[in-house]
C-alpha cells in the first residue's frame, strides 16, 4: 500500500484512484463510501466533521482487501453480503442475483395497485417465481401485511438466502422448491393466486458480449441466461401454468427483455391472457409486462 498517511480522506482518496482505471471517476468514489459506512459506519458528514479521522491497521486492511476485490469485477454487494431493495436490507451471496431497480418498480406498481383497488380490495395470494434472494415475494409481504405469500426456485442454495432474508425482514413467506418448468409440487399446482409475479431468466446467449464482467464471472448464470433457439421459454411455461393456477381475472406479472417486448405479448394473448400491457421502466425502457387472465 501506498498511501501517504491512514486518514480517512487520503485513504479515500488513494483507493478511489485505484478504482478509477476500472470504474470511472463518480463510481470508483461511490464504492469506496459503500465500503467505508458498511465496515466501518464512515459517512460523508463524518469525514467531513472529522478531518483528522483515522483508520487503524486491521481497517485498513479490511478496505485494501474489499477494494482487491472490486478491481477483480466482483460486485461490490458481494463482497459486503447485502444490497438494499425497496428500502429493506437483503443478504446476497453469488448463489442469487443482485436485486435491480427495474424489479423495484414491478413492486412497486404491484403495491400501487392494491392501494389504488386495481386488484381485489383485501388480502390476496400472490406466487413469485424464480424468487432468488426473495426479494420481490418479501417486498411484497412487508408492503402488503394482508397478503399470503409464497415463492419458488429450483435452487435450494437460493432458497436458504431466502429464507434468510424473510426472517431478517420479519415477514412469513412460503418457500417452494421446484421447476417451474416441469412443476411437481401439489401446493402450487393446487394453488388459486391473485398474481404471478416473476422475473425469469430471460438473457440471450449471444447477449452475453453486451454485459460486463462483474455480472457474467458472479452472477449465477442459470437465473440469467436462455438459450437464442427459444428465448421466451419461462414466459410460455409460466402462462401454461397460470391458466391453472390464477384465479379468475388474476394477473402475471413480468420482468422481460426490452428486445422482446412485442414477442411476449404475442405470447400472452394467444395463450389466452387480455388486458396486456408493456410498461416502460424509469429508463424508457420497455421491461414490464402484464396481462389479466
Amino acid at each position: 500500500m501506498k498511501m501517504s498517511s491512514n486518514l480517512v480522506r487520503d485513504c479515500r482518496k488513494y483507493y478511489a484512484g485505484e478504482l478509477e482505471k476500472l470504474y470511472g471517476s463518480d463510481e470508483a468514489n461511490a464504492l469506496i463510501m459503500i465500503l467505508l459506512e458498511h465496515y466501518f459506519n464512515i459517512d460523508r458528514m463524518k469525514i467531513a466533521l472529522e478531518p483528522d479521522l483515522r483508520l487503524s491497521e486491521s481497517e485498513l486492511l479490511t478496505l485494501h482487501f474489499a477494494v482487491k476485490e472490486l478491481l477483480k469485477n466482483k460486485p461490490v454487494q458481494y463482497i459486503i453480503g447485502e444490497t438494499e431493495f425497496c428500502g429493506m436490507r437483503f443478504f446476497v451471496n453469488e448463489n442469487v442475483l443482485i436485486p435491480r431497480p427495474e424489479t423495484e418498480e414491478i413492486v412497486n406498481m404491484i403495491v400501487s395497485c392494491r392501494d389504488k383497488a386495481c386488484l381485489v380490495p383485501t388480502g390476496y395470494n400472490v406466487l413469485d417465481i424464480g424468487t432468488g434472494s426473495g426479494c420481490i415475494a418479501i417486498s411484497l409481504a412487508k408492503l402488503i401485511p394482508d397478503s399470503d405469500v409464497t415463492a419458488v426456485d429450483i435452487s435450494e442454495k437460493a432458497l436458504e438466502v431466502a429464507k434468510k432474508n424473510a426472517e431478517a425482514n420479519e415477514v412469513s413467506v412460503t418457500f417452494i422448491k421446484d421447476d417451474i418448468l416441469n412443476p411437481q409440487n401439489r401446493d402450487l399446482l393446487n394453488g388459486q393466486f391473485d398474481i404471478i409475479v416473476s422475473n425469469p431468466p430471460y438473457v440471450c446467449e449471444s447477449e452475453k458480449s453486451e454485459m460486463r464482467a462483474n455480472v457474467l464471472d458472479y452472477e449465477p448464470s442459470t437465473a440469467l441466461f436462455v438459450s437464442d433457439n427459444d428465448p421466451l421459454v419461462f414466459y410460455r411455461k409460466i402462462l401454461e401454468f397460470a391458466q391453472k393456477a390464477l384465479k379468475p381475472n388474476g394477473e402475471v406479472w413480468f420482468e422481460i427483455n426490452e428486445k422482446f417486448g412485442k414477442e411476449t405479448a404475442e405470447l400472452c394473448h394467444s395463450e389466452g391472457f387480455k388486458n396486456v400491457e408493456i410498461i416502460r421502466d424509469f429508463r424508457e425502457r420497455e421491461r414490464i409486462l402484464r396481462a389479466r387472465r
